[in-house]
């Protein structure tokens, strides 16, 4: 059952007009269609979490959800590493941001497809070798891409060099469900340091997956 959650995740990894690179928080509300017939809808949506707050600021960011076996996940830019912390576990996993186990076959975009929280959003579909990933973003919400230049893993670089922007709604096809991702609440807030950094006591290891 682990293998498989952090699969899922890996196959996931993974957020007014701002006139500079955003910093703050977006909080996602999250739903799961199960492609695994060992797991419903409702496990999954009760392992991984219903709601997920974004919390970003220059290269590093964190996602923290309440999933009774996904709790957070933690991009350390200057290591280039994305650390997983799940609840049966007290080490955190991390994956090298170089490193993507998938790959992408096609990218189309589809120009002011949706409202979202008031902003109108660009579609940018990603049809990758794990299945399809639909982003929806408005260029408002910009990031500092040549910070994530490195960030392979999970197709992120490949996201955000399209886009310039934090996504406010996702959907993510895999082999073990569809997940989607949309933000109920956009806030431009200055985030500490402290915030983004691992825990001290904590132990790490590399993933295995």
């Amino acid at each position: 059952m682990k293998r498989i959650v952090v699969f899922a995740l890996i196959t996931c990894s993974t957020l007014a007009v701002f006139g500079q690179n955003f910093e703050g928080k977006i909080t996602y509300s999250n739903t799961y269609k199960s492609q695994n017939p060992q797991m419903t809808d409702q496990q999954w949506l009760t392992m991984m979490g219903g709601t997920q707050e974004y919390s970003i600021k220059n290269g590093d960011y964190k996602s923290v959800t309440n999933g009774t076996i996904m709790q957070w996940q933690l991009y350390v830019n200057s290591e280039n590493r994305l650390y997983l912390k799940m609840a049966n576990s007290e080490t955190a996993l991390w994956n090298d941001g170089l490193i993507n186990v998938d790959s992408i076959l096609n990218v189309k975009l589809n120009k002011s497809v949706i409202k979202i929280l008031g902003y109108d959003c660009d579609e940018l579909i990603l049809t990758c070798k794990s299945g399809i990933q639909k982003y929806y973003y408005n260029t408002s919400i910009k990031v500092n891409v040549s910070l994530f230049e490195n960030h392979k893993f999970g197709n992120w670089y490949a996201y955000l060099k399209e886009s310039n922007s934090l996504p406010l709604k996702m959907v993510i096809n895999n082999p073990q469900f569809t997940m989607e991702s949309v933000a109920t609440e956009v806030k431009k807030i200055k985030i500490n340091d402290i915030d983004l950094k691992l825990p001290e006591d904590i132990m790490t290891a590399k993933s295995p997956y």
